[in-house]
């Protein structure tokens, strides 16, 4: 195991070749290339998406090798004046991991979060998945909750 230090970088417009290689280690350490890796966006595409305030992508890297990273989305709240942040992804190449990727990518979007006013970082964890869990529970308070996907088909008369 390599243990040379490592710096976190948020992607922005002009990082569309890091966040290429991120979604290459999502599609690698999840085990889903169709997701992950068949039918890439545009550069066009992925460089307004990393524009956009509420994205937040974070990548660990070490000599311009993407170690691990993390993708959030901010979400703006109706019932009260806050924010809280969704963790989507986050993932860690296997040979990096125990060296403190995971817990720093998370630190660096709690940072975020304060700084635009959030109340709550929130990510789902897989059964089985004992590592994340473990992760989870050393950073934050477990939740029992059932999550749904709910299929959409497109309407023929377009959205209403």
């Amino acid at each position: 195991m390599r243990s040379e230090p490592f710096a976190i970088h948020r992607l922005g417009s002009g990082d569309i070749q890091l966040l290429r290689k991120l979604n290459a280690l999502f599609a690698d350490v999840f085990g889903d290339p169709v997701s992950y890796a068949s039918k890439p966006p545009s550069d066009a595409y992925l460089e307004n998406l990393l524009a956009k305030e509420h994205v937040v992508v974070l990548v660990a890297l070490a000599d311009n090798e993407v170690l691990g990273g993390l993708v959030a989305y901010e979400l703006e709240k109706f019932e009260k004046a806050r924010r809280e942040f969704y963790i989507y992804d986050l993932a860690v190449r296997a040979e990096h991991r125990r060296r403190r990727i995971a817990t720093t990518l998370i630190e660096h979007v709690r940072e975020i979060a304060a700084h635009r006013g959030g109340w709550v970082v929130y990510v789902q964890a897989d059964y089985g998945d004992d590592p994340a869990i473990a992760l989870y529970e050393k950073l934050g308070t477990r939740e029992e909750v059932l999550h749904f996907d709910i299929a959409v088909t497109p309407s023929p008369r377009g959205p209403s």
